[in-house]
C-alpha cells in the first residue's frame, strides 16, 4: 500500500513526518534514553586470578595528606602479565596488557611499616578496539577482598580523567625499574 503524505500541522507550516528508528539502534536508544553509558554496556572486565605470580612492578606508600590520600592512602603493590611487562619497559603497550594495583592499608607500629587489610584490588586492560574511549584501556575494581563488589561505576571515566596526565606512557604510571 503506498504511503499517504503526512499533512502539514497547521501550527507548524514546515511540518516533517517523524521517523521511527530502525530495529538496529533500538538498544543504543534505550541505553541513552535510561542514561546507560555505551561503556557500562561492555562485558565486565574479570578479576584477575593469579596476579601474585605476575611480575611484581613497584610498591609505593601514599600517605595522609597527599593529593590521592582520598582514597587511596595506603601501601601500593602493581603487577604486570607478561605482554604488561614489556609495556612499562617500552612505554607501549599491547593489546591484552593486563596491570594490577594491589591497594593495602599501611599499618605503622613503632618504626615499621607493615600491610594491613586489602582496601581494594584494581585493574587496567588494554584492548584499542573495546575501551577507545579511554585510550584503549579498560578499568575495574573490587572493594577489599570481595570478587563480586566493583567499584568502577562510570565505564572507567573517572580513572582515565587522571591517568591523562601519562600520555606519554600510554596512560600508565607505573615503569618498570631495573
Amino acid at each position: 500500500m503506498p504511503r499517504q503524505p503526512h499533512a502539514q500541522s497547521p501550527s507548524t507550516p514546515f511540518h516533517r513526518p517523524q521517523r521511527r528508528p530502525t530495529p538496529q539502534v533500538w538498544p543504543l536508544a534505550a541505553a541513552l534514553v535510561l542514561g546507560a553509558s555505551p561503556l557500562a554496556a561492555q562485558d565486565p572486565i574479570d578479576y584477575p586470578e593469579g596476579y601474585r605470580g605476575w611480575a611484581h612492578v613497584k610498591t609505593l606508600t601514599l600517605h595522609a595528606g597527599h593529593v590521592l590520600a582520598d582514597p587511596f592512602e595506603g601501601i601500593h603493590h602493581v603487577y604486570a602479565n607478561p605482554p604488561a611487562v614489556t609495556g612499562t619497559q617500552g612505554g607501549e603497550f599491547a593489546d591484552g596488557s593486563v596491570l594490577v594495583f594491589d591497594l593495602l592499608a599501611a599499618v605503622s607500629e613503632g618504626e615499621a611499616t607493615a600491610e594491613g587489610k586489602r582496601k581494594l584490588l584494581a585493574v587496567m586492560v588494554k584492548h584499542r578496539g573495546r575501551y577507545p574511549a579511554t585510550g584503549g584501556w579498560g578499568f575495574e575494581a573490587w572493594a577489599g577482598d570481595s570478587r563480586s563488589e566493583r567499584l568502577v561505576t562510570d565505564g572507567g571515566a573517572s580513572c582515565f580523567d587522571c591517568h591523562t596526565s601519562q600520555a606519554q606512557s600510554d596512560y600508565v604510571f607505573s615503569r618498570w625499574r631495573d
